[in-house]
């Protein structure tokens, strides 16, 4: 079935708009642990925490490259996610941080950021189903590292 005046067909438009906004969400859950790791990566003691952190920073940082891609290789424009969430992020960090054993307490608030960024992508891949195989990719890695992310920071708690 064609959309009016377009040359698309419905099932397509929908993909398209899935798709972008399986990408949005995307970039979001990396924009955010990146956020969360910078937010925190100074303040522990623990050199392999530290290290553990920024390969995790690393990870996000590719994400975020090829969600980036795979739009701009569409012609997808992205809208960049509230920058206010990195501040509330910083200001709710610090405040659980303020006293006693940083290193766990990092490692405790990375594993519950991880957690809602898991399930924030099974949300997405059960609302929208139906994506090309870049994007399903791009979303399972992400879940991936979501896991390994927090099976690597229960070794600090």
């Amino acid at each position: 079935m064609e959309s009016p005046g377009t040359g698309h067909t419905v099932c397509g438009d929908v993909s398209m708009k899935n798709g972008r906004q399986m990408l949005l969400s995307i970039l979001k859950s990396a924009r955010t642990g990146q956020a969360g790791i910078r937010n925190v990566l100074d303040m522990g003691s623990d050199p392999a925490l530290r290290r553990a952190l920024e390969c995790q920073l690393r990870e996000f940082d590719c994400i975020e490259s090829e969600t980036y891609a795979i739009a701009s290789q569409r012609g997808w424009e992205l809208r960049e996610p509230d920058p206010i969430l990195g501040f509330l992020s910083d200001r709710f960090t610090r405040m659980k941080l303020s006293r006693g054993n940083c290193d766990s307490k990092i490692a405790d608030i990375m594993i519950q950021a991880y957690t809602k960024g898991m399930i924030r992508g099974f949300k997405n891949l059960h609302q929208y189903p139906h994506q090309d195989d870049r994007i399903a990719i791009i979303c399972q890695k992400l879940l991936d590292y979501e896991t390994a992310n927090i099976l690597t920071m229960q070794t600090f708690l």
